[in-house]
């Protein structure tokens, strides 16, 4: 059981909050982060309440069911009130419990995508390609803004590697199980005998980092500029306009020649860099908070195979929670990607909750 001063510390959190907002003597600026906080506070007070009271109705009830004094119909009622009452505390105990989770900060940030093909060859790129038209479907299912940072294509189609930036509200949170490889098994159109081929590719999702997060010192950075060329910079060989830019505390590289001007590839990949170091810095915490950071939603390494799309079997399985969905032209155009979040959140909630069960 929760303690109950912690729970009773929500309670008075929240009258606090409601005194404050209600005295008008509160400036601008405090006025938003203190009706953030009472708005959030607001979603949970009722289960607190309810939590607390538990007790007290409890004895109510029992005393109802054991009172000698009290007929048939009466005892059959309390007992039906006390198996809801019994139910209702659980599911309090349980919202608590996840309202009283560490919040990540990231969560309520944009976010950078950035999807590689694998191992594959062509088939690889296609998917990569597949990959980020099914995001693209999210994005306009949900009115999310999708912005492409770079990109670098292949032949028939397909996508070496793209990079976009992803606006909207609380896009991090909906996207950070994404990272990962993902797996794809169908017979490509250039496979005469009807075998099927496995490739992956790779997406790697990062919350998109500002000025205040990460600083990033001229001291700190090594700028080169070089000629663009390939898919993406031919109309700009002529001039060096494309941007390297090393980070050198951390050895952390972006090159940037989708632009036609050196100053807007720089932008672009100061955008990049400043949002690959915060994850660098975010995965480094993480790390030194836990040495077990392998869970069922798993690590969130680049490496980690987190999910197969078999096109044959028409079916996409999540390995990190062992769900299969045989719905997978649903999934990639984006009709059920909620579906397999929300289990992914769930799940995730789940192993932080028995942490301080």
């Amino acid at each position: 059981m929760l303690p109950r001063e912690k729970v009773q510390n929500l309670i008075d959190r929240h009258f606090k909050l409601e005194t404050e907002l209600s005295s008008g003597d509160i400036n601008k600026k405090k006025f938003a982060e203190v009706s953030k906080e009472y708005s959030d506070l607001n979603d949970i007070i009722e289960n607190a309440k309810q939590y607390l009271n538990y007790q007290k109705d409890y004895e109510d009830l029992n005393n109802i069911i054991n009172d000698k004094n009290s007929d048939t119909e009466m005892k059959e009622f309390a007992g039906s009130e006390l198996e809801k009452l019994k139910k209702n505390f659980q599911n309090n105990e349980k919202k608590i419990k996840l309202f009283l989770l560490p919040k990540d900060i990231a969560d309520t940030k944009n976010a950078i995508i950035e999807i590689r093909a694998g191992t594959g060859g062509l088939e690889a790129s296609l998917f990569a390609s597949d990959l980020y038209k099914m995001y693209e479907k999210v994005c306009q299912k949900k009115k999310w803004i999708i912005e492409v940072i770079s990109i670098s294509k292949s032949d028939a189609g397909g996508l070496k590697e793209i990079i976009s930036l992803i606006k909207g509200k609380n896009i991090y949170s909906s996207l950070k199980y994404e990272s990962g490889v993902h797996r794809v098994q169908r017979v490509p159109d250039t496979e005469t005998q009807g075998r099927v081929h496995t490739s992956a590719a790779t997406v790697a999702v990062l919350p998109e980092a500002e000025d205040l997060d990460i600083k990033l010192e001229e001291k700190d950075l090594r700028i080169d500029v070089f000629r663009s060329s390939g898919p993406g910079g031919q109309s700009v060989n002529t001039t060096d306009s494309a941007v390297r830019i090393t980070h050198i505390p951390t050895g952390i590289v972006v090159s940037q020649q989708d632009e036609k001007s050196q100053i807007r590839n720089k932008e672009k990949g100061l955008k990049i860099l400043r949002s690959r170091i915060f994850d660098y810095e975010r995965q480094k915490i993480d790390l030194e908070r836990s040495k077990d950071r392998k869970s069922k939603i798993g690590t969130g390494d680049r490496s980690e195979r987190i999910r197969t799309y078999n096109f044959p079997q028409g079916r996409v399985t999540d390995h990190r929670i062992n769900l299969t969905l045989h719905k997978l032209e649903e999934f990639m155009e984006g009709e059920i990607f909620d579906e397999i979040v929300e289990n992914l959140s769930l799940q995730a909630q789940m192993d932080e909750l028995n942490k301080i069960s």
